[in-house]
């Protein structure tokens, strides 16, 4: 619970500013192109430090460095909070995602090492609540808040939080004997060129997935420059670290089968929960007309299963093994994502409850079994290494879900709509008497002929568009759910784990 507390409160604010950004902008004379950067800056910075918690923790020690990273995100919190202009808002958020990086994975490492191997998988299922909630319950509690108080408060709630949590650490949390620290010189000096390239490419990444469907991707020369300065940071600092002794990135540890698989797994599942949960409420709002807090309250019951399902999952891991309830996982949640893509515009607030639900359901089962998979053959001493590049795959995911779902977007919804504009003519039966009985209708209501006419073409005009709109949606859950389906070969090719209380078997 302890280390689940700061998690929750990190992960709740890469999407709880979403919802506030026009209040933001209108407060701070800023436009919404500009303010957008409040929370790409946040991203740049969190994806930057998340996969260097291991160096860090050796160089600093690990209780230490989490310590240091709550208080910068509390504190940065509080700066935001009342942040007198845009460019500070923007610098005091590349703090508070400095701080936020490295939670995620030290706070995994910590559950790795403090429990048992037959109590790791309950341990992870509490945490996991944490990080597989936050994004949903975000929006909600960001608009609430908004609506209610004032866009400040979603930056200043983070401070009890914090305050909470650095005292259950300096109480709870210790580093185990075998976590030596090593102080600089001796063969353990800080390598500024790996952090270069890692945080160039990891910067221009995140700047290519927010910026590029506005600037439409690359016919623009301003993403084919970022996306040539990505590719020479991420491929250089592959490079450049594996020659190192002491690398900030240890990415020898992906030669472990079952890490490298349930990694890449890890990233698939972040693609489709961060898609998802951004494209659910886009839809009930700009197609069904719900409120911010009505589609919330759609979202909520999801939330609800995984809080439920998660401690299940927990006791499962150590009876069966991971990868069935990982496959298990996979299908119930392609089957609530194939139930969104039959979704029309007459659905009903129940219809869109349950298959959010199914949804979640399946999610429940996969972040536990997953980190197990994962750290099952990880040697303790380099766990930390090991959560963070983890942990960034999954990060990584999320923004290029949320990116790939918004091109997908606009692009399918063009498509339908040039496909049922040409049925918009003269010559269509259909369209000639829908015209004839809308212009009617118009005209019983007191409308003069010529007007109602002109106002009948946009009426069908409109609903064309809607329609377009909500098949493109169709076509996004699609996807994604037939995207979610192709993890499951991946879990034939783990090393089996036998599940059983004590000593890990190797089939």
């Amino acid at each position: 619970m302890t280390v689940m507390l700061a998690t929750f409160m990190e992960v709740l604010d890469t999407s709880v500013a979403n919802v506030s950004l026009p209040h933001i902008a209108g407060s701070l004379s800023a436009s919404m192109d500009e303010s957008t950067w409040m929370l790409t800056s946040y991203l740049v910075a969190n994806a930057i430090i998340l996969p260097m918690g291991g160096w860090f923790s050796m160089l600093l020690g690990r209780k230490r460095f989490y310590m240091i990273c709550v208080a910068l995100f509390t504190v940065s919190s509080l700066l935001c909070g009342i942040a007198p202009s845009l460019g500070a808002l923007i610098f005091f958020r590349v703090l508070q995602g400095i701080g936020g990086g490295a939670l995620q994975p030290v706070s995994q490492a910590i559950l790795v090492e403090s429990f048992p191997r037959e109590k790791q998988g309950m341990a992870m299922a509490v945490y996991g609540m944490g990080v597989v909630v936050a994004p949903v319950i975000g929006p909600t509690l960001g608009g609430w808040i908004t609506d209610n108080y004032t866009w400040r408060w979603i930056f200043l709630i983070n401070i009890p939080v914090g305050i909470l949590s650095l005292v259950l650490t300096a109480l709870l949390i210790f580093d185990p004997p075998y976590l030596k620290r090593r102080s600089l010189g001796n063969g353990f000096k800080i390598d500024y060129v790996g952090f270069g390239l890692l945080a160039v490419g990891l910067g221009a990444l995140e700047v290519v997935l927010d910026e590029g469907q506005k600037e439409d991707w690359f016919s623009s020369h301003f993403i084919v420059i970022f996306t040539a300065i990505m590719a020479v940071g991420l491929i250089g600092v592959v490079f450049w670290e594996l020659r190192q002794k002491e690398p900030i990135i240890d990415f020898r540890i992906l030669k472990d089968r079952n890490y490298a698989l349930a990694t890449v797994t890890m990233l698939v599942l972040g693609f489709v929960l961060y898609a998802s949960t951004a494209l659910m409420p886009l839809f009930l709002q700009t197609l069904l007309g719900y409120t911010a807090m009505m589609s919330g309250l759609v979202l909520s019951p999801g939330g609800l299963v995984m809080v439920v399902c998660l401690p299940v999952v927990g006791i499962l891991v150590r009876k069966y093994q991971p990868r069935w309830l990982v496959i298990f996982g996979v299908v119930v949640t392609s089957l609530g994502l194939y139930r969104m893509a039959r979704f029309n515009l007459q659905i009903d607030y129940g219809t869109a409850v349950r298959s959010r639900m199914t949804q979640s359901l399946g999610l429940a089962f996969l972040f536990v079994p997953i980190s197990a998979t994962a750290f099952a053959y990880i040697p303790k001493e380099r766990t930390s290494y090991a959560t963070g590049l983890f942990n960034l795959a999954r990060n990584i995911g999320g923004s290029s879900g949320i990116a790939t779902a918004t091109t997908l977007l606009a692009r399918r919804a063009q498509y339908h709509q040039t496909v049922l504009v040409a049925h918009l003519t003269p010559y269509d039966f259909r369209y000639r008497e829908a015209l004839a009985g809308a212009a009617a209708t118009l005209r019983a209501g007191g409308s003069p002929a010529h007007d109602a006419a002109l106002q009948a073409q946009g009426m069908i005009y409109g609903a064309m568009v809607r329609q377009s709109t909500m098949l493109a949606f169709a076509d996004a859950f699609w996807v994604m759910g037939t995207l979610f389906l192709l993890v499951i070969p991946l879990m034939f090719f783990i090393k089996k784990v036998r599940p059983a209380i004590g000593q890990v078997v190797v089939e």
